[in-house]
């Protein structure tokens, strides 16, 4: 297995832009303290798309977060996404901080994906899950387990990024995209799913077990 670059390559791009104005501020600004700003973005961008490694849980019937953040909301919806009905919905906010590499909740087969244009809200608020810019994914686990998980897009944010395509097979914790620049992802879970969080605890992506599922 080659060398993974611990920088998502969807950042390249942006970090060589970032690279090249600091490079030319160099030879035009005067003083240290008028390129400090220029030299700090770039590292901010790498930080940005920063893409660690995760220790994934195997202990079966768990899923774990796609997301890093903080969790805003645990809540009962009426009807989920793809039409799944009453549906528990987990919440995580990314700010722009956090790692925005996404991972996928569970094992199983991607069923079905679907892409929705919106509007560009505070992705902490709850009328970003249905108003913002959005790509939802439904998964199908052991057992016909279904689960859905959406990437919103945010305040800042203007491009999400899913590689998946439908009847791909995804293994729990792989990854699948990102958002750029400050986000939220929701997960739609069954209602006897017993969740491990409480509003407010922070997720790693891939590595924090949001949910349980009995045998």
């Amino acid at each position: 297995m080659g060398i993974r670059s611990p920088v998502a390559k969807e950042g390249w791009p942006f970090i060589a832009g970032f690279a090249f104005v600091s490079v030319v501020a160099d030879y035009l600004l005067p003083t240290w303290s008028c390129l400090l700003p220029f030299w700090l973005l770039t590292i901010w961008c790498v930080w940005f798309f920063r893409d660690p490694e995760r220790i994934i849980p195997q202990e079966s019937g768990v899923l774990v977060a796609p997301a890093d953040g903080r969790v805003v909301a645990i809540e009962e919806v009426a009807d989920g996404p793809f039409g799944m009905g009453r549906v528990r919905k987990f919440s995580i906010f990314m700010n722009v901080f956090s790692v925005h590499v996404n991972r996928v909740p569970l094992t199983g087969q991607v069923k079905e994906l679907a892409y929705h244009p919106g509007r560009f809200f505070n992705a902490a608020l709850d009328k970003a899950s249905v108003e913002n810019e959005r790509m939802e994914i439904l998964m199908e686990g052991e057992k016909g387990l279904r689960v859905a998980f959406v990437q919103v897009a945010g305040l800042v944010a203007r491009r999400i990024v899913c590689r998946l395509q439908r009847g791909d097979r995804m293994e729990r914790g792989g990854r699948f995209g990102l958002i750029r620049f400050g986000s939220r992802v929701d997960v739609y879970l069954p209602l006897e799913a017993r969740i491990a969080p409480v509003l407010g605890a922070q997720t790693r992506a891939g590595e924090t077990v949001i949910a349980r599922l009995d045998p």
